[in-house]
């Protein structure tokens, strides 16, 4: 069986694949994003820098298995490795600006100074790795962009949401699947990818590279 890998720490993405019918091996990369977008071409779309960011999360886990670092992940009893490995990046593009993690209060609420009684476009970009033997066989990128209405929030709801902390390590400074969802109006795309993983992309990409997601889901 096809052991599917997620590059990311996210537990949001974590959700969705299980609710999904996946188990995943969850791997975390250790990727410098800003070295990363840093050295792209002058001139890289918003999509072009979140699916860049994807492929460098999901291309260093792969190289980490490859050199033999973590053998959790080869199957018992097989004579070959077998897995497929998906890397994300999401960010909000709003105002002609690109917009990751916050971090901190002050950054959050200048962003949702902007975003409040906006729209902005949630971009996610992903990569999907085919390996075998420790070995990357096939590749497929994407990215899916989902139009996100954002509410005005009051001053007093404004200042809960960050000090709960939500808001501060996501993408654009918003959950659809937390307490943010109070604060979007609605969206125009796939939910799914507002969350951190868009499961319709993910199926194509999986396609692709020769696997059919049927085949991944956990029946036990």
């Amino acid at each position: 069986m096809t052991t599917f890998i997620l590059a990311s720490a996210s537990p949001a993405r974590l959700k969705v694949l299980r609710a999904a019918g996946l188990e995943p091996v969850v791997r975390v990369s250790d990727v410098d994003e800003d070295a990363v977008a840093a050295a792209l071409p002058a001139g890289t779309t918003p999509e072009g820098v979140v699916v860049a960011l994807a492929q460098a999360k999901a291309r260093t886990v792969a190289a980490e298995l490859s050199a033999g670092l973590d053998g959790v992940c080869w199957l018992d009893g097989a004579d070959a490795f077998d897995s497929v490995l998906v890397g994300c990046d999401s960010m909000l593009h709003i105002a002609s600006e690109l917009q990751g993690k916050p971090l901190t209060v002050e950054v959050a609420r200048q962003r949702w100074a902007m975003m409040a009684g906006r729209s902005g476009d949630l971009l996610t970009g992903h990569c999907v790795l085919r390996l075998r033997d420790g070995k990357v066989v096939a590749a497929a990128s994407g990215c899916t962009t989902t139009t996100v209405h954002f509410g005005s929030p009051t001053d007093a709801d404004l200042t809960a949401y960050l000090a709960s902390g939500e808001p501060l390590q996501v993408a654009g400074a918003f959950t659809l699947d937390g307490l943010g969802g109070w604060f979007v109006e609605k969206i125009d795309g796939d939910p799914s990818s507002v969350i951190g993983i868009g499961l319709p992309l993910v199926r194509r990409l999986l396609s692709e590279v020769g696997v059919s997601i049927s085949d991944l889901w956990d029946r036990r």
